[in-house]
């Protein structure tokens, strides 16, 4: 493993001595000022979801403003500059039954009234290869931060990224802190030390890889591969083929929920989860299909761990990610976009994935479970009001009996949220 993570870095650091086929970035740079750029996304959110069999319900609702600040780089072979992300939030309502990773509670489960959260990072720059130490959004396939609630997941660490080759990006960090969306602890999470490395490689317009790696300590090692194939067809229709897949091997002291060893053995748990895709695209219409199939003796298990609440790079992936142990599962989506049909901006997505044959600890009957999702999206396109956007989304999840407590259980959930940019400078 440190003979992975050691090899990564070098290349890294040769890869920005080198010569490339391609312009520097930072030879481009206007400089500190000049380059700078500054956004707040305002944010109106509601998220609930209304629990079956007995369960409380859980209802969130808040109004943030998310920040992200940015210097450009300092002029010279050696660019630096600096960096704010953050947010500012307040609830909406009462919020007696709070949840669903929205808003950060009190001791005594009581909502708070308002919060802030956020970082700074410092970067500096050489060629197209640039370091960034400091409070960031991590968007890896191993280590991703759940930006689908109110506000983001913030890691702290340094991350690499050489982007040398042209069509090749190469990715290398070390993470000592995670703080997800409800928290105000910066390391509400834990994280004692997360190493990621990965690259990824556009081939040409049609095929694209890549592969990432993480060593979380005391907690797990994974790893994730990715290709894609994008087919032309007659008429501007086009067939895409993806295959994606994770390898876990859990460290004794990782917590996973779907486990059939239970606690009395925690040692030797892996998990491997792979999917395949095919989605055929003509005009408005988007017709996926997908199959993921989970192997080893526990599920797929992610955010318990620090590890991200978004990696789960998968096509079947909702309110349920279908992640049980031994779990298969298979997905049709349709997608449609209204704007060919004379309502520019309205995209609507529908799916149902069908998951089964699941080992549930404490039982031999087959764990079963399925969701219907729909999600509608509006974005202005136009006017003092563009790229502000509307999205509404629904899923109705039901489990079998062997499986409705060891999971999310039987849910109706409704995700409302409304954003509206605005671009300082």
């Amino acid at each position: 493993m440190q003979k992975t993570q050691k090899l990564t870095l070098v290349v890294l650091i040769q890869a920005a001595l080198i010569s490339t086929a391609f312009a520097s970035e930072q030879s481009e740079s206007k400089g500190f000022v000049e380059d700078a750029e500054g956004s707040v996304l305002f944010r109106t959110g509601y998220v609930n979801r209304d629990k079956k069999n007995g369960v409380d319900d859980t209802s969130s609702a808040a109004q943030s403003a998310i920040f992200d600040l940015e210097s450009g780089y300092t002029k010279g072979v050696v660019g630096f500059g600096i960096g704010v992300v953050g947010d500012a939030s307040f609830k909406l309502g009462e919020n007696k039954n709070a949840g669903n990773n929205m808003i950060p509670q009190h001791n005594d489960g009581s909502a708070y009234d308002h919060w802030a959260r956020g970082g700074a990072n410092v970067k500096a720059r050489i060629s197209n290869t640039d370091i960034r130490y400091g409070t960031q959004v991590l968007d890896l396939p191993v280590l991703a931060s759940n930006t689908g609630r109110m506000v983001p997941e913030y890691f702290d660490g340094v991350l690499a990224t050489s982007r040398e080759i042209n069509g090749l990006e190469l990715t290398a960090g070390k993470f000592t802190k995670n703080q997800m969306s409800e928290q105000i602890n910066t390391d509400g999470n834990k994280l004692d030390r997360a190493v990621v490395w990965g690259a990824k490689y556009k081939v040409n317009d049609a095929i694209n890889a890549s592969y990432y790696g993480l060593d979380s300590k005391n907690a797990l090692e994974r790893h994730y591969v990715n290709a894609n194939y994008k087919q032309a067809l007659a008429n501007n229709s086009s067939l895409t083929y993806d295959f994606s897949g994770y390898h876990t091997e859990f460290d004794e002291k990782a917590n996973t929920y779907s486990s059939t060893i239970g606690n009395k053995d925690v040692s030797g748990r892996s998990n491997n989860i792979w999917a395949i895709s095919g989605t055929y695209n003509t005009g408005a219409h988007n017709l996926m299909l997908a199959y993921q199939q989970n192997t080893g003796n526990t599920g797929y298990d992610y955010g318990q761990n620090a590890d991200g609440f978004q990696s789960i790079y998968l096509p079947n992936s909702y309110l349920s990610d279908f992640i049980g142990n031994h779990e298969k599962s298979a997905q049709v989506q349709y997608s449609l976009d209204l704007g060919k049909f004379g309502v520019p901006g309205l995209n609507w997505t529908t799916a149902y994935v069908y998951g089964w044959d699941i080992n549930v600890a404490g039982t031999a009957e087959e764990g079963k479970e399925q969701e219907f999702f729909n999600q509608v999206k509006y974005t202005v396109q136009s006017g003092f009001a563009k790229d502000a956007s509307l999205r509404v989304r629904n899923s109705i999840y039901r489990a079998n009996n062997a499986y409705d407590g060891a999971y999310i259980g039987d849910t109706n959930e409704w995700r409302l949220f409304l954003d509206i940019p605005v671009k300082l400078f």
